[in-house]
């Protein structure tokens, strides 16, 4: 038995012990699986999900794999299952792989939602803080004007399978695409945004392989980590141009160093708060129609299954501090 595995054991005993079979719907119990854990954007949502949690009386806790590989996530799905919670949170690494537990999950009575997986097929519902479109849009524009049009330019994602980032990928480089002829992607897009070391490492081999890279587009919270300090290492501040989401504590003295120009992104911790009230309001059978106001989401317009607004935040010289000190 690995490491993982036994600290996840240890954990479901624990959670029986503090009352985990007297799961009931007015007082749910919520687990939430995340991508991996460990790292400061999942530590924030970890932060959302205890605070939500206490203030709704409710018990809801946080999962977080040793790393980012789907088959830990179908584990951990499954241990939930075992404990007869009442709702399934995911942050999905492969939105296809997890589609066979997700629907056991529903057959055993679990309501299930997701996050940064549109359109998950076996959920409940899936919600976003920001459009897919609006949010690839946001970076393509704010790289070209950045860039003046020109110039190389690559794309990380967390991985080739995870859908939001690559609907992500898709919006910026369509945007790139119609309004700088003048720029040219690199290869396609790089899966290794959910690893610092992957990202460093292929930033490095593309800086070497392509003198006239201008810029890295990076989907994942290590992306823009690992490629900022790629430039770093070759002294390329204000030559080459990292933006992607990360978050604000560990990226802010690359900002302020000039090797990571910034972007958007959404507060980790408002999602796991919005895992924990919209958790509760369907483990008690409250609609969710257009119209409905949530905490955290605000009102929402339901498309299908999926809940989406946009709540972007600003990441820059001028922000990132302040941001930090929120424990971003």
């Amino acid at each position: 038995m690995n490491v993982y595995r036994r600290a996840l054991c240890a954990s479901v005993f624990a959670l029986a012990l503090t009352g985990v079979a007297q799961a009931s719907p007015d007082k749910p119990v919520i687990g939430v699986v995340v991508k991996i854990g460990g790292i400061p954007w999942f530590n924030a949502m970890e932060a959302g999900i205890k605070k939500k949690g206490a203030e709704l009386g409710v018990k809801a806790f946080m999962v977080g794999p040793t790393s980012a590989d789907p088959a830990l996530q179908v584990r951990a799905i499954e241990d939930l299952i075992a404990q007869k919670v009442d709702v399934i949170g995911v942050v999905p690494n492969d939105a296809e792989v997890l589609e066979p537990v997700l629907e056991r999950a529903r057959a055993a009575g679990i309501k299930v939602i997701t996050h940064e997986s549109p359109k998950q097929k076996n959920a409940d519902y899936d919600f976003e803080l920001a459009s897919a479109q609006g949010f690839g849009e946001a970076y393509g524009k704010r790289l070209v004007d950045a860039l003046g049009g020109k110039g190389e330019y690559a794309v990380f994602v967390g991985s080739l399978t995870v859908p939001l980032h690559n609907a992500w990928a898709d919006a910026a480089n369509a945007y790139i695409k119609a309004n700088a002829p003048g720029m040219t992607l690199v290869g396609d897009r790089y899966g290794v945004a959910e690893n610092v070391d992957q990202s460093r490492s292929t930033a490095l081999d593309l800086m070497r392989a392509h003198p006239n890279l201008k810029g890295f587009l990076a989907f994942g919270s290590q992306g823009p980590i690992g490629a900022a300090r790629a430039v770093a290492e070759k002294h390329m501040d204000g030559k080459i141009l990292v933006m992607g989401p990360f978050s604000p504590g560990q990226g802010k003295k690359l900002v302020h160093d000039g090797v990571l120009t910034g972007g958007f992104m959404w507060n980790p911790e408002v999602a796991g708060e919005v895992f924990v009230t919209l958790g509760t309001m369907v483990a008690k059978g409250e609609a969710i129609k257009d119209g409905t106001d949530i905490p955290g989401l605000g009102v929402v317009h339901p498309e299908g299954h999926n809940l989406i607004v946009n709540e972007l935040v600003n990441l820059n010289k001028d922000t990132v501090d302040d941001l930090a000190k929120m424990g971003l």
